[in-house]
């Protein structure tokens, strides 16, 4: 499982990719590992706010049907609509082609409360045991 540095990540396995006030958020490696193959995800509305620790939106997969949490609070400024077609791009690609949304965030300082990728792979290991 990968958990590349320079990303942070939310105990409810999502991520942020921060570059000046933009984020890009998708879900981790092991969130797209543990749902199985992707089948559908239910984008947001564009120019929507999304508050941390709240469902920013839903995947469906041939296991279940699980909730992508904001790992930060924000307005909606772009959508990956290639995962209308293709949501399987979250099992290939999850950190790269995969990610669900970009933000312009509201309070960079939520992002002091996510995880390092070594503190996030410890916390998975700790989930798993």
């Amino acid at each position: 499982m990968k958990f590349p540095d320079g990303i942070k990540y939310h105990k409810e396995h999502s991520w942020a990719r921060v570059d000046g006030n933009k984020a890009l958020i998708g879900i981790t490696d092991y969130a797209q590992d543990a749902l199985g193959d992707v089948v559908y995800i239910d984008l947001p509305d564009l120019n929507s706010d999304i508050s941390a620790d709240n469902e920013i939106s839903e995947i469906e997969s041939t296991k279940a049907t699980s909730s992508v949490i904001a790992p930060v609070s924000g307005t909606i400024i772009e959508i990956n609509e290639e995962l209308e077609e293709s949501p399987e791009i979250i099992n290939e690609d999850p950190y790269e082609k995969g990610w669900i949304i970009a933000i312009e965030m509201s309070d960079p300082s939520e992002l002091d409360s996510l995880l390092e990728a070594a503190d996030y792979e410890s916390f998975i290991e700790e989930e798993s045991k």
